[in-house]
């Protein structure tokens, strides 16, 4: 009986190391991904292996492109106005966890982050990362004419928006604000003097994204 729990350990251990993003993707359940049919999901590796462009004919009628497919990473243009990115990260050496990102253009770019096992069962969120709140994204004002033009400023920015965005080549994760691209001209342009100028920067360590700190 040892002998049978452990060989089944073993299968289980192997099952698991195997998996690539390719084989996640097309067992991805058609509840996460309504707009596309398993043939569909499928046709985008093979298309891929083929080096032809993977494209295919949504249950819209409309087309879909992945455009990156690695073992543990893709990239996936949904519609015109959504597109999803997905990738592959370790827990420990056999466990790991899927990162997928949705982001919709509506029209301004915003996204959410959602974390799954390789059974493709929800996982909470604040397990893997703690999501940047709005402040992390302005400069510290220096003066109090700063401070209160900001705080004037910011009493436009009731929606927050967020782009996040994978790595293909390594396990980074970057988000960027987005909200003052659906302001006014005039209110962006002076929010904008506010702002650190790059994306925050999280990097997955230990099982979880740590902001990198790399900022101005």
């Amino acid at each position: 009986m040892k002998r049978l729990i452990l060989l089944i350990s073993l299968f289980i251990s192997i099952s698991l190391q195997a998996q690539n993003m390719k084989e996640l993707f097309v067992a991805m359940p058609d509840t996460l991904v309504p707009l596309l049919t398993k043939v569909n999901r499928e046709d985008f590796g093979d298309f891929l292996a083929s080096k032809m462009k993977a494209e295919v004919r949504n249950r819209f009628g409309k087309t879909s492109e992945m455009t990156e497919l690695t073992d543990d990473y893709l990239y996936l243009k949904m519609t015109s106005a959504s597109s999803m990115e997905m990738k592959l990260l370790p827990l420990n050496d056999s466990l790991k966890v899927v990162c997928v990102i949705q982001t919709y253009q509506a029209p301004v770019a915003d996204s959410k982050v959602r974390f799954y096992d390789t059974d493709w069962n929800l996982l909470e969120t604040s397990r893997f990362i703690d999501l940047p709140v709005d402040s992390l994204f302005f400069r510290t004002p220096v003066t109090k004419a700063q401070a209160d033009s900001l705080q004037n400023l910011r009493t436009h920015t009731d929606i927050s928006l967020q782009e996040a965005r994978l790595s293909a080549d390594n396990r980074t994760l970057l988000f960027r604000y987005t909200t003052p691209d659906y302001l006014d001209k005039a209110t962006s342009a002076n929010l904008q003097a506010y702002l650190i100028r790059k994306p925050l920067r999280y990097v997955w360590e230990n099982g979880r994204f740590i902001r990198s700190g790399e900022s101005e």
